[in-house]
């Protein structure tokens, strides 16, 4: 029975879902391995807050619901991580910097509302890079996270630790936080499945701001169609942020049909920074799944014009005085690197902050320009390889997966061999498209996850 649980805990949400609709587990009995694999796995450092006692709680109560007959949710039953930068009524708050009096929250984020709606039972917090601002899981807090894919390279950030828990059975998916790329790029370092929604398809209220304009609510999971379910029990329009879109992303239909689907394939990827291994892997992949691209051509990515280097540069400088405005007290207690990184906003001018907001508009006009003639572009999630644990930081690592958060637009990230991934990105709405696409990508391809 161990050896069935222990299954369980690293299979994706149908299998999960089947197995407790037909009694061949429990909640009860799933998530006391879930918390057993925890307790067992400190070392990683994926937690950094665990509500044992509320998780248990949450699965005595699924159980009954099914023994009584009574209304099923669509994850009832089904332990979740959730990132440390949304708010859990009763659970507190970190952001990933240290804890103090008074962050227990009163409320649930809107996540954690509809999560816990549809039944879920949320196992705790997961830790992240401190305030959200960073890419490799370094925490000098509650530590650097352990990747448990590939052991002594870093498990990416910023939503380090919820990719970690995922990948070690510790839950069965996780919600993290995507602003420039810290859902994708840990799910890829942990051989894991991204995605980052359209911005505003899922409401940001309870969850702490590293941008605003730029913030989004993703998935970390094992398939495309546990990432494709959590959309549809978390998108929805919420009067409480004012971001949120008013109308959902359809899920009844296809809006392409296969064969007809026209892709881009972004090249020269070497002038664009990406070494190469990645290079490598990119084409390997794309000559695999040749046959599902269908209309595929050369899409080029002038990144001159795109000029992603001050994009990417101009979202850092707006991340650093929201941070810097919501939690101000707070970052006093910050690392050396984040207080460093916090004044140098404070010296700017509100004439700097102005300038790099609208460029961050002229960004959104030139990428979406990309999609004049395409349906779907494809290209690497990070320009290398995930780096050694503990090593510096790469300027460059959040480049490709910045196209798509500096323009709003959904993006789903594929794990391939080595810690890499092959990264999907459509205009705004189209994260159907991209999960269609993926689900069959993810097939042709074969699952890098376990």
């Amino acid at each position: 029975m161990n050896d069935a649980i222990d299954a369980l805990r690293n299979a994706d949400l149908p299998r999960v879902l089947r197995a407790l609709a037909l009694g061949e587990t429990t909640s009860q009995a799933l998530t006391e391995a879930c918390l057993a694999a925890i307790a067992r796995d400190a070392h990683l450092n994926a937690w950094i807050h665990v509500d044992a006692d509320g998780a248990r709680a949450a699965a005595r109560a699924s159980d009954a619901r099914r023994a009584a007959g009574g209304a099923i949710g669509r994850l009832d039953g089904v332990p979740l991580a959730l990132n440390d930068n949304f708010d859990a009524e009763g659970m507190p708050t970190s952001q990933g910097l240290p804890l103090r009096d008074g962050l227990i929250a009163f409320d649930d984020s809107a996540v954690a509302a509809r999560l816990r709606g549809a039944g879920a039972v949320l196992l705790g917090k997961t830790n992240m890079d401190e305030a959200a601002l960073g890419t490799s899981g370094r925490n000098p807090h509650y530590g650097d996270v352990g990747n448990p894919h590939l052991p002594g390279c870093a498990s990416g950030g910023s939503s380090s630790g919820a990719a970690a828990a995922v990948a070690a059975g510790h839950a069965i998916a996780a919600v993290g936080s995507d602003t420039v790329g810290s859902v994708r790029l840990p799910a890829t370092f942990c051989g894991l499945v991204g995605l980052k929604p359209t911005f505003g398809e899922i409401s940001c209220r309870g969850m702490a701001p590293a941008l605003r304009r730029l913030d989004c609510p993703g998935t970390i999971t094992r398939s495309v169609a546990d990432a494709a379910l959590l959309l549809k029990v978390m998108a929805g329009y919420d009067p409480g942020d004012p971001y949120t879109r008013a109308r959902r992303v359809p899920f009844a239909t296809p809006d392409w049909e296969p064969g007809r689907l026209k892709v881009g394939l972004v090249s020269g990827l070497r002038g664009l920074g990406a070494s190469p291994q990645v290079v490598d892997a990119f084409r390997a992949a794309v000559e695999r799944a040749g046959p599902v691209l269908g209309q595929a051509r050369e899409a080029t990515l002038d990144m001159n014009a795109l000029d992603i280097s001050t994009s990417r540069h101009a979202a850092l400088l707006l991340m650093e005085a929201e941070i810097l405005a919501a939690q101000g007290q707070a970052l006093a207690e910050g690392s050396e690197r984040l207080r460093g990184l916090l004044a140098y906003a404070e010296t700017r001018t509100a004439a700097d902050y102005v300038r790099a907001d609208r460029r961050l508009d002229e960004h959104v006009v030139e990428f979406r320009a990309r999609f004049a003639d395409i349906d779907v572009l494809l290209l690497p999630v990070a320009p290398g390889a995930p780096p050694a644990a503990g090593d510096d930081e790469p300027g460059n690592l959040a480049d490709f997966t910045a196209l798509a958060s500096l323009a709003g637009c959904p993006a789903l990230s594929l794990p391939l061999p080595g810690g890499l991934g092959l990264q999907l990105v459509g205009p705004r709405g189209s994260d159907l498209r991209l999960i269609e696409l993926g689900e069959i990508l993810q097939a042709v391809l074969g699952a890098e996850a376990g």
